[in-house]
């Protein structure tokens, strides 16, 4: 234990477990190996590098990794590690996220309701110093964690809202979809960025489950490790930014992956623009563009309950799901 850190369940009777607070950057490299290990067994193929772990960590909000992470080590091996984190709605409700992963050698031992137990307390204690109003727990669950869902199903998590990733998996026979009228697509200037970010921030207001981003969002947002303005799609009317798609490319994770995979991501439409074929029109461009840079296939997430039927788009131009997600929640208690 390190000042106010401390493990706030009971732990497991696992022989040489230590439970210990996170040291910096010097754990990101066996954070890296558990996390790889844990999606790996449940069928995520999803690479992270080491820069992918520092660009977190130099942006995080509502989180305090002294206090806020727990490291689980095996005979001195890192086999699982958590953190956990809080935002407020639009609408006014506190989420409060626990999480963990942990490598199969650390599975089966109930280590995995310790740490969700630990970080939980964590959360209420945080949860202490919060306004009174609607207040929960949420975690995301791949489908495919069986073990997830049986943990979280027996700690009282319900099923709220589910997603997907789906990929299109080839880039031949792109649709035809025209630009409405009156709009231009161009890549911004670097004095744009910031109100680029901002309309996207406005798109975002009236969907399920959002929230305002703060100035260390904007932040990462300019410090993503695959920036590349050259590569978005933003439509413009004069200098009001309309809509856009801000594609990217990970070329560490195509290379261990074997794949040539764009990411035709960060999808939105202002509202005064909805309605008019501009996503559709967008997000066709954006497919042309990552075909243009050599790759083969194109993949995106989205929240299937999506209220403006973007689940439905993404699948008219040609994307199918490969993973669903599950959100879960429970009263914060």
């Amino acid at each position: 234990m390190t000042g106010d850190w401390a493990f706030l369940a009971e732990p497991p009777a696992i022989p040489g477990l230590v439970l210990r607070p996170f040291r910096g950057e010097e754990d990101f490299p066996a954070m890296r190996r558990v996390k790889l290990a844990a999606e790996s067994a449940d069928g995520v193929d999803q690479p992270v590098t080491l820069e992918d772990f520092a660009h977190v960590y130099r942006h995080l909000e509502n989180c305090d990794p002294a206090t806020d992470m727990v490291m689980a080590e095996i005979d001195g091996e890192l086999v699982a590690y958590g953190r956990v984190f809080w935002w407020e709605e639009y609408a006014g409700a506190r989420r409060y996220a626990p999480f963990c992963f942990v490598a199969p050698e650390g599975r089966d031992r109930g280590l995995g309701s310790a740490l969700l137990a630990h970080n939980e307390g964590r959360l209420r204690a945080i949860a202490v110093g919060h306004p009174a109003g609607e207040k929960t727990l949420e975690v995301a669950q791949n489908d495919a964690e069986e073990g997830a869902a049986a943990l979280y199903a027996a700690a009282g998590y319900r099923a709220v809202l589910h997603g997907a990733d789906m990929v299109r998996p080839d880039l031949e026979d792109i649709p035809e979809a025209p630009l409405p009228a009156g709009l231009v697509v161009r890549p911004p200037r670097a004095d744009e960025l910031r109100k680029v970010w901002e309309a996207d921030q406005e798109a975002f207001r009236d969907h399920l489950g959002a929230a305002p981003q703060g100035e260390e969002a904007f932040a990462a947002f300019l410090d993503f490790p695959y920036h590349d303005p050259s590569l978005w799609r933003v439509a413009w009317d004069g200098d009001e930014v309309a809509g856009q798609v801000r594609s990217y490319i990970n070329r560490a994770e195509n290379e261990a992956t074997g794949r040539k995979r764009g990411y035709t991501e960060n999808i939105s439409v202002r509202r005064p623009y909805r309605r008019r074929g501009l996503a559709r029109a967008l997000l066709v461009q954006s497919l042309q563009a990552v075909e243009e840079r050599g790759m083969a296939e194109a993949a995106l997430g989205v929240q299937t309950e999506n209220v403006h039927g973007a689940f439905r788009l993404y699948e008219s131009v040609g994307f199918r799901v490969v993973r669903s997600w599950t959100i879960r929640r429970k009263p914060l208690g």
